[in-house]
């Protein structure tokens, strides 16, 4: 990140000119509907007010993604062009990605350092790898009988629905829009009420970059109107989306109910992470489970919540993790220093503090945390927060926090440490660590998550896909795997 101070970031902050209105078939849209703040989690304030989309406006940026589709020239360009179109997008992401931090943390709370160096490195990298990718899919040609030729292509599957959550705001947009754009597909994108500006300024991105309009639509809403209302679109033929478990859920009723668009779901998450005696470093191992379930406030579906520790090593682990929680620099996300941020507001931060209120209340022990700070901020901070003494059957150890709170729970042999692991709706994401290979590759292969990290958390590239299994949902974002959610496959068979 450049070398900015506090004061530098709060001069810039103050002067950004955020975004106000839909981004539709290439132009601003303010719509006919009402509007509604958006209230910055650091401080309390309005940033701005944002149109909401009525029924009316998603019919329109659908209507435009359609005529785009079926008429317009982006899925028939060759591919070549398509991914050249995307590595400008990259570009100019680069370009404005200190605009685009300073949106993301004024509207989410996320510190400025992670949201330039993490979440923008991110959504470069994406719409970069994809573009690259774009002219090296191919097609299939089996060998079948000498008297036949048969063909087995990929295409574009059409319009599709993006739905992306506020913890990552153009990161998942990204996972989502880049490889829908590089498989010929057209997109109406809805960021959440609470993260709208950094996915309206991408919307006038990609048109920047040359994206041609009706591409890439950008409407803000609320879930229950503007979400409803692509969910059941009948010119919707792929819903793509990243979110709670619950909301998913609705998704598939919609689909049910409307012309059986193909939902892909990735849901919530209850992160296990096993810490074994033989760890290769036990201070690495605390060190990661802290910065995993403190890193980004927590708002994350593979957040470590879940830390299952062997009872010999707990006490240890265990106290390093407080320590470092005690430690961690809790502040306004618009200061370099900060470590973590606010958290995304203030109903979300009640919601956190009722399951902390629910633990004390069901006997576990609260090590670290457990309350707000900074209060005279008006922001919504919260403190990290460590438990001990959890049973499997507490609310702590079973649903889904979203915050920066950690379970901790022991095991006395590998066998109990795996039903632990597994003994959860979700399937999102695990940890592993140990030094023994043949314990590594046995309890990945026995723990139902879609991605396991082993010695280390959160790691990993384009390359690998991810998502999850159980109610973490379906479908994987990341890799080229990705593509398979935006294409349909077609057999043609020719008698010669």
């Amino acid at each position: 990140m450049p070398a900015l101070v506090h004061d530098d970031l709060l001069r810039r902050a103050k002067d950004l000119d955020l975004p106000a209105v839909h981004h539709i078939d290439g132009v601003d849209e303010p719509g006919g509907g009402t509007a509604f703040a958006v209230v910055s989690p650091r401080d309390g304030q309005v940033l701005g007010e944002v149109a909401d989309a009525r029924p009316a406006e998603v019919d329109l940026s659908v209507a435009a993604a359609r005529r785009a589709f079926d008429s317009g020239p982006w899925p028939r360009l060759a591919p070549a062009d398509r991914g050249r179109i995307l590595l400008r997008v990259a570009e100019l992401l680069e370009e404005q990605r200190e605009r685009l931090a300073l949106t993301i943390t004024l509207e989410m709370g996320k510190p400025i350092t992670d949201a330039y160096e993490i979440e923008l490195r991110a959504a470069i990298n994406t719409f970069r790898w994809y573009g690259q990718l774009a002219d090296k899919l191919t097609d299939e040609s089996p060998y079948t009988s000498p008297d036949a030729l048969a063909l087995i292509t990929r295409e574009p599957a059409g319009v599709v629905g993006a739905v992306v959550p506020w913890n990552f705001p153009l990161t998942l947009a990204s996972w989502k829009v880049a490889p829908a754009l590089a498989a010929g597909c057209t997109v109406v994108l809805k960021p959440s009420e609470n993260s709208p500006l950094s996915a309206l300024l991408l919307g006038r991105i990609v048109t920047e970059a040359g994206l041609p309009p009706g591409v890439l639509n950008v409407v803000t809403g609320d879930g229950p109107v503007a979400g409803r209302a692509i969910g059941l679109h009948p010119d919707v033929d792929v819903l793509a989306f990243t979110g709670s478990t619950a909301v998913g859920r609705h998704f598939l009723r919609y689909a049910a109910d409307s012309n059986l668009k193909r939902v892909w779901l990735e849901l919530g998450g209850k992160s296990p992470n096993i810490i074994l005696p033989d760890a290769p470093d036990l201070e690495k191992a605390a060190a990661t489970a802290a910065w995993g379930i403190f890193f980004n406030q927590g708002e994350m579906c593979t957040a470590p919540s879940r830390l299952l520790v062997h009872s010999s090593v707990a006490e240890r682990v265990t106290e390093a993790i407080v320590a470092r929680a005690g430690e961690l620099r809790v502040g306004d996300p618009l200061d370099p220093a900060t470590e973590m941020g606010a958290m995304v507001g203030e109903s979300h931060l009640e919601r956190v503090l009722d399951h902390i209120g629910t633990g004390i209340e069901e006997g576990a022990r609260l090590r670290a945390g457990g309350g707000r700070t900074l209060t005279e901020t008006s922001g919504s901070y919260l403190r990290p927060t460590v438990f001990d003494h959890v049973d499997p059957g507490m609310r702590l150890a079973r649903e889904e926090i979203f915050g920066p709170v950690l379970s901790v729970l022991t095991f006395d042999d590998l066998d109990e440490a795996v039903r632990l692991a597994n003994a959860t709706e979700y399937g999102l994401a695990a940890g592993l660590w140990t030094s023994d290979l043949s314990t590594a590759h046995r309890v990945s292969r026995a723990l139902k998550a879609g991605t396991v990290w082993v010695n280390c958390y959160e790691e990993g590239d384009l390359t690998v896909p991810f998502g999850g299994m159980k109610q973490s949902g379906n479908g994987r974002d990341k890799s080229v795997h990705a593509i398979e959610k935006y294409t349909e496959l077609k057999t043609t068979w020719i008698q010669l």
